[in-house]
């Protein structure tokens, strides 16, 4: 879909490096850049210094290779090149690929390019069909480093994420630079797609924020205040809105039952034999079932605990229920097509293809210091078929 796209990543860590990944499982060229040089005293899991991307020190666990998991799984599809950019070499190299360019992604800190000697809105002046994608923490102009667990605690998810008489808890993946990287990747294919109308160069300077993203991810929790008036809560597994949409514990293990309609209400008491409930004109709508949460939670928790899990989703699903074993990641990645390693398979919700895997260190430095773009042409891509391939 992307084949005639040229990518230039200049980011490292995670949101903006899964960006670059997502143009590259759709056909991009990527070439991700890395600085040389050790980086802090880290290691990888053979014991070597670790230089560039700082993920790739970030472990156990290593694979065969010494690469992180955390770097794997954020950047397939890539060629790599260790540069200076500091230095006048490294600089007219980044200038050359720029040329040619279709996007430039950066998370540098403000005013870091600016020192290098990369002036982006001169750049984007030079090169009217040139996309550049900053992807900040907290907006443009602002030098506050970008880290997903600073930013899950100031946008307010940690304050809704937790039992309501524990600590504020965040999301167990660092989901505001997930969905950082995905707003960056759409909306650099929105410019891609309007590329033909011309735009300003500063129309073309698209600047992501992992602050902002997460406060456009509150939806329905945001609306809720803004409309209510009253701070938002922790409900731990349960919903602010409706009931019952939460956790309960069979007699074996933990499901989740979800509710979203009055129907689905009287077959989730049906199937559950909870026949009073499911008569029940109190019951009925979702406000009425709102207003008596604690009562409905009991009596439903009182009744799954009495089964195995198996038990009750069988009977919920054949009922048209929406429902589920709280399952383990071990779990959830045996449904994954083409395994859970990285370097095998490609998400289902994106239909690309993998023909590279994550590059190591400046392991194709030479071909694009002697070839520019023109390396994707000598790199042998492996022959991979489409999503879901376990070859």
């Amino acid at each position: 879909m992307l084949s005639n796209v040229k990518v230039l990543d200049l980011s490292r860590v995670l949101a903006g490096p899964l960006c670059s990944m997502i143009l590259g499982d759709l056909g991009a060229d990527v070439i991700k850049i890395e600085r040389p040089g050790s980086l802090d005293g880290a290691r990888d899991g053979s014991g070597h210094s670790v230089a560039g991307d700082e993920t790739r020190g970030w472990g156990p666990p290593f694979d065969g290779r010494g690469e992180s998991a955390y770097y794997l799984s954020a950047n397939r599809n890539k060629l790599g090149v260790a540069v200076d950019l500091a230095s006048s070499e490294g600089l007219a190299l980044v200038t050359r690929l720029l040329v040619e360019a279709d996007v430039v992604i950066d998370n540098f800190r403000a005013g870091a390019l600016d020192r290098l000697g990369i002036d982006v809105a001169v750049l984007l002046e030079r090169h009217p069909r040139l996309i550049w994608c900053t992807i900040t923490g907290f907006g443009a102009g602002s030098d506050r480093p970008g880290y997903d667990f600073v930013v899950q605690a100031e946008s307010g998810w940690m304050a809704i994420t937790g039992v309501p008489e524990g600590d504020p808890m965040k999301v167990g993946v660092a989901l505001a630079d997930v969905i950082a990287g995905k707003d960056a990747a759409i909306a650099i294919l929105a410019a891609l797609v309007g590329r033909d109308v011309p735009r300003p160069a500063s129309a073309r300077h698209l600047v992501i924020s992992l602050a902002h993203s997460a406060t456009a991810a509150l939806v329905n929790v945001a609306q809720n205040t803004l409309v209510s008036g009253d701070e938002a809560r922790r409900w731990g597994n349960a919903h602010a809105n409706l009931v019952p949409y939460e956790l309960f514990h069979a007699a074996d293990r933990a499901l989740v039952i979800a509710v979203g309609s009055d129907a689905q209400w009287r077959s989730c008491a049906r199937a559950l034999d909870l026949l009073d409930l499911a008569n029940d004109a109190g019951a009925a709508t979702n406000s009425g079932r709102l207003s008596h949460r604690q009562f409905l939670a009991a009596e439903i928790g009182a009744r799954v605990a009495t089964r195995p899990a198996a038990h009750w989703i069988e009977r919920l699903r054949a009922a048209g229920v929406p429902c589920g074993i709280v399952r383990s990641v071990k779990e959830a990645l045996a449904d994954v097509p083409g395994g859970a390693s990285p370097l095998t398979g490609v998400s289902p919700a994106v239909p690309g293809t993998v023909r590279l895997p994550p590059p190591r260190l400046d392991e194709h430095g030479e071909l694009v210091r002697e070839l520019g773009w023109g390396a994707f042409s000598r790199v042998g891509v492996r022959a991979r078929d489409t999503v879901g391939s376990d070859s």
